[in-house]
């Protein structure tokens, strides 16, 4: 990788953990808070790509194994790798492909709502497979699991919706 490449890749971690930092909101009803970390995710797979942006995402969750306090919460270690929120982190590490797939599919619509609407699916696959790994860490049954993650859409599609923009206008400087 060339310098720039390396600094863009720090500079996404150092993003994604900042967020971090802002306080999660908990749900009675899932042991899985709303959290701001994840539209750091997004903006890592909308503003580096497949490779990169993923790169940035492993580097994040490898440095969450070896124990640095840099979820949401200062959670951080193996465990929560096994614990409830283990399939989001899963999905964060398929997300900027996933953006990379949807973007490519999204750029030939008509009209920016197909756009958005493509785009949108990002946040379904991702909860897809949170939902997955809910179910099998807590013995939920799927389609609770997947009816329970609906609290979390209004959330993430505004997450979205900031990232999107807020790639548009940062890639214009760039």
């Amino acid at each position: 990788m060339k310098t720039k490449d390396l600094t863009q890749v720090a500079l996404t971690i150092a993003i994604i953990i900042v967020l971090g930092l802002i306080p999660a909101i908990p749900l009675g009803i899932i042991p899985v808070p709303i959290v701001l970390q994840n539209m750091g995710i997004m903006l890592a797979g909308f503003l580096l790509g497949p490779k990169k942006g993923t790169i940035s995402v492993a580097i994040f969750l490898l440095l969450v194994a070896l124990g640095m306090p840099i979820l949401t919460g200062g959670n951080g270690g193996m465990a929560v790798f096994v614990g409830p929120t283990a399939g989001y982190l899963i999905g964060w590490l398929f997300t900027p492909l996933i953006i990379f797939i949807l973007n490519n599919l999204a750029k030939k619509m008509p009209n920016k709502l197909l756009y958005y609407l493509i785009m949108w699916l990002l946040i379904l696959a991702v909860d897809l497979i949170g939902s997955i790994g809910l179910s099998l860490q807590s013995g939920m049954q799927i389609k609770i699991a997947v009816l329970s993650n609906l609290i979390f859409i209004p959330g993430d599609t505004i997450k979205l919706f900031i990232s999107i923009v807020l790639t548009q206008k940062i890639k214009k400087f760039v």
